[in-house]
């Protein structure tokens, strides 16, 4: 990637829509481009301050802040077109929703929601790039990468932080699609089962029920039942790390095509009908809307690769 050097020191004073957002994540939207581990140098040898201070990379940004930024090679994204690979990846987004102040996507199965842990792009940054006049871009929320459906980005911090707030207070409806092994049972309806991250050998992240972990609860309503798989609608009481996933497979019946905490023999069958991917959708999100106050629902039709599994089913 060609580079350029600013060749002088920078001063950047912090508007309304940074406040209360830490410094790292300031500086990896200001400086698109740099890697990260230079970033976190910079700030531990002095050469960012805040308001002529040392600071963290925890340290959390007021209005009227000034940052100042040292010489520093940042990439020149106008130096060249985007590549072929960053063309291919934005057809994996598409929006479902806009106002002036969020954007709902639908995101297709294998595009991760950010970078990080060895993959370079996701969703965020794909649609920064796409549009590098926006101020902020940022998740309000995230998705596994193989899962599908609806992702909300905040244009506005004030909009980031109203949306998590309602996330934290459950004021925002997400429902799922999915199918799975067997025959789910009429009378399930709640699987609550506490949720624990575990770190494999491998450096592979995996989630388990363990009374240790974290309480999670998982609605679900049977769609269609099949002869030996069903159709489900989950939603989201608490939001974990591969709740539906993990609850799922809790109870003997995983997801069709999940590599993870699936059954082998079982994906295997689904895969001679065409399925090459999890079969778990994010569907929709219900909400009021986080300026204007009106209720709203944001609906991700099922993608056709699993609507053609289900007819051959």
């Amino acid at each position: 990637m060609f580079e350029q050097c600013r060749n002088h020191v920078s001063f950047v004073t912090v508007d309304e829509d940074h406040i209360d957002q830490r410094i790292d994540n300031f500086l990896f939207r200001e400086l698109k481009g740099v890697p990260k581990s230079r970033i976190y140098k910079l700030i531990r040898i002095g050469e960012i301050r805040v308001n002529k201070r040392r600071i963290r990379p925890s340290t959390k940004l007021l209005a009227g802040d000034v940052v100042r930024i040292a010489p520093i090679r940042t990439a020149n994204r106008e130096a060249h077109p985007q590549n072929t690979d960053n063309r291919t990846n934005l057809t994996k987004l598409s929006i479902l929703h806009e106002d002036d102040d969020l954007i709902v996507l639908n995101k297709k199965s294998g595009l991760a929601t950010h970078g990080g842990s060895g993959i370079s792009q996701g969703a965020i940054e794909l649609i920064r790039q796409d549009r590098p006049k926006s101020k902020f871009l940022e998740l309000a929320h995230r998705l596994d990468k193989d899962t599908s459906g609806c992702l909300m980005i905040a244009k506005k911090r004030s909009v980031l932080l109203a949306l998590q707030k309602a996330m934290i207070t459950k004021s925002i409806s997400k429902t799922y699609e999915l199918l799975v092994k067997e025959r789910w049972p009429a009378s399930r309806k709640r699987i609550s089962a506490p949720l624990l991250k575990n770190q494999l050998k491998s450096g592979q992240r995996v989630v388990v029920v363990d009374p240790k972990g974290k309480h999670s609860v998982t609605d679900f309503q049977i769609l269609r039942l099949f002869n030996s798989n069903t159709l489900l609608k989950a939603f989201i009481v608490t939001g974990r790390t591969h709740q539906i996933r993990v609850h799922c497979q809790s109870v003997r019946q995983p997801i069709a095509g999940d590599q993870r905490y699936g059954d082998k023999e079982y994906n295997a069958q689904l895969r001679l009908l065409g399925l090459r991917r999890l079969f778990l959708h994010a569907s929709s999100l219900s909400f009021n809307h986080p300026i204007t106050g009106k209720f709203f629902t944001v609906k991700a039709p099922l993608p056709r690769t699993l609507q053609k599994v289900l007819d051959r089913l």
